[in-house]
């Protein structure tokens, strides 16, 4: 049974400041909010590069409904997505800046009510920045509010992106579209993420439908800043093999029990970097998702029962 704190989410909103300028306003961050607002266990649920929070409907829901204390699940729209305000440079639109933001999140969530026990779900990007605010062991040294991650949920992610992945990703980031309808939309993205599995066409008109906002001469466009395309367009092999470096150092440092997701047909994930990953730091559980690439959206049964068995149990 899924109880009226479960069955929609609160929008609320965090101030984080802005990477270009201290002098800059503020910035708006937004956040859905699921469960109970004062419970101290916390499920904090960050989706890919051009998603946005309501990718975990369906799952903070099944948390919800069977936490057998109260739970929060917090799915924030990370910055130039969704309800969340655009940064003023669009080179600033990569981890480091989403890191902070989350720091800042964790800060408010804090002041409103204690946590006790702070859970990660990352898929792709998600899970990227999950692992970097992991694998910083004196994290909490420098940010007091800060509590660590004692189970993260890597969704199709490791500390190496396969570059055949960035080169995909190359051929639509950005291009936000017009549409007619939103089920003109919907079947947009269906044909660009194919790796996402198969799909009800229930499911994924509303898997989509948070994707998109009106336009004001009619019509609809995807629900994020195109300029955060810019990073990904400036990457190059040398810059993305220095940052796996950094990524491998973080995740041999991360103590939180982990369960890595991989779709058996990931273009993002290969099956090396996986096993590497069952082998060095926190040594993670790993489930292999057939017929399934990059990334699982969390919608499908076995793939939910997955995160809420890991999480809750």
């Amino acid at each position: 049974m899924i109880t009226t704190a479960c069955a929609t989410p609160d929008l609320q909103f965090v101030i984080c400041p802005d990477p270009a300028s201290t002098s800059a306003p503020k910035r708006r961050m937004a956040y859905w909010q699921w469960g109970d607002p004062q419970a101290a266990h916390v499920v904090v649920c960050v989706h890919g590069l051009s998603r946005q929070g309501r990718d975990f409907d369906g799952l903070a829901q099944a948390l919800c409904a069977h936490a057998r204390s109260p739970l929060r699940v917090i799915c924030p729209d990370v910055a130039g997505r969704g309800h969340s305000d655009w940064l003023s440079d669009p080179l600033a639109y990569q981890v480091p800046t989403y890191a902070a933001d989350m720091l800042a999140l964790v800060a408010q969530l804090q002041a409103q009510a204690p946590i006790a026990q702070l859970h990660w779900v990352g898929t792709s990007m998600g899970g990227l920045i999950g692992m970097v605010l992991a694998g910083q062991t004196d994290l909490q040294t420098h940010s007091p509010q800060w509590v660590p991650i004692s189970r993260l949920v890597l969704n199709d992610v490791g500390p190496v992106v396969a570059w055949k992945f960035i080169e995909r990703l190359r051929t639509y980031i950005g291009q936000t579209g017009h549409f007619d309808s939103l089920q003109a939309g919907a079947e947009h993205l269906r044909r660009i993420s194919t790796g996402f599995g198969p799909h009800t066409d229930a499911q994924w008109l509303a898997l989509s439908t948070p994707m998109f906002k009106p336009v004001a001469q009619g019509g609809w466009r995807l629900h994020y800043d195109p300029q955060l395309a810019q990073p990904v367009l400036a990457l190059t092999p040398e810059a993305a093999r220095q940052g796996e470096a950094v990524l491998w150092q973080l995740y041999d440092q991360i103590q939180a029990r982990t369960l890595l997701l991989r779709g058996a047909d990931s273009d993002l994930l290969t099956p090396e970097v996986a096993q590497a990953m069952q082998t060095r730091g926190p040594c993670a559980i790993r489930v292999e998702l057939p017929g399934v690439g990059h990334a699982p959206t969390l919608v499908a049964s076995d793939q939910v029962d997955a995160v809420v068995s890991f999480l809750l149990s």
